[in-house]
């Protein structure tokens, strides 16, 4: 379908004998903010990492179902991995620039791809610092560390990174869970203009940001997807008592 860009289909992950994800069955919106919700420990993060299989890191991981991208398998035999993460880029919870200039953070990607002519490079800098709202903020300093920075700074500069080499999806595991309430609100509104562009799939324990920025949310509860709908839907009237009590903070 065109408007699905991710289509999970009976998807478990165990970690040794240790089952974590239980027959996800989901499709993902494309261009869209999605939000998983659920309680620490659900299987939200887990199933984050699948999408662009970080979770092939972790030693005794073991994937059964399948997850399409554009309608292509990435677990079938061939499939370049390194390309996939180029293609679904990741934000962590833990803002993570590399130890280099705010512009080597940026133009590291392009240059690995093979981009080498300086007036593309900072073509491509200057674009991924705007898409991600922080050029004016440091236009004048590309040459400064990147650490140099504050949190919620070094945050935009990895959702810049990330963007310049040109992703299709951008997963977000809890990206402003370690920034103050005006970083915050910066990282949602700049979700708020990146889903023009990107198919976007945050996780947050932040109820109110999940009801805040995206359009459908998944809520996740021991490694099983409970419910999954419109995000209005979900907060106002959901359709299982289980996610009615997690929202209304019965539990969780």
């Amino acid at each position: 379908m065109k408007d699905i860009k991710v289509n999970v289909k009976e998807l478990s992950i165990y970690y040794g004998s240790n089952q974590a994800l239980k027959n996800i069955t989901m499709d993902i919106p494309d261009k869209k903010v999605t939000a998983f919700i659920g309680p620490s420990g659900c299987g939200k993060s887990t199933f984050l990492r699948t999408l662009n299989r970080m979770n092939d890191l972790i030693e005794n991981a073991r994937v059964e179902g399948e997850v399409l991208i554009d309608d292509i398998n990435i677990y079938q035999k061939g499939i370049d991995v390194v390309n996939l993460r180029k293609k679904v880029g990741m934000i962590f919870q833990k803002s993570n620039p590399f130890a280099k200039s705010i512009y080597d953070n940026i133009a590291y990607g392009p240059k690995i791809n093979g981009i080498s002519s300086k007036s593309r490079l900072d073509e491509i800098v200057e674009m991924s610092l705007k898409q991600a709202a922080i050029w004016e903020e440091v236009k004048d300093r590309l040459n400064h560390s990147a650490l140099s920075l504050s949190g919620g700074q070094q945050q935009r500069i990895c959702i810049a990174r990330s963007l310049a080499v040109n992703p299709d999806i951008i997963l977000m595991d809890e990206p402003a869970s370690a920034l103050d309430p005006l970083s915050t609100a910066k990282i949602e509104e700049l979700i708020h203009e990146l889903k023009k562009y990107y198919t976007i799939i945050i996780v947050t324990h932040n109820m109110q940001q999940a009801a805040r920025t995206s359009d459908v949310t998944a809520f996740f509860y021991l490694g099983e997807l409970i419910e999954m709908d419109k995000t209005r839907s979900i907060f106002t009237n959901p359709s299982k008592k289980q996610t009615e009590d997690y929202i209304s903070g019965r539990f969780g």
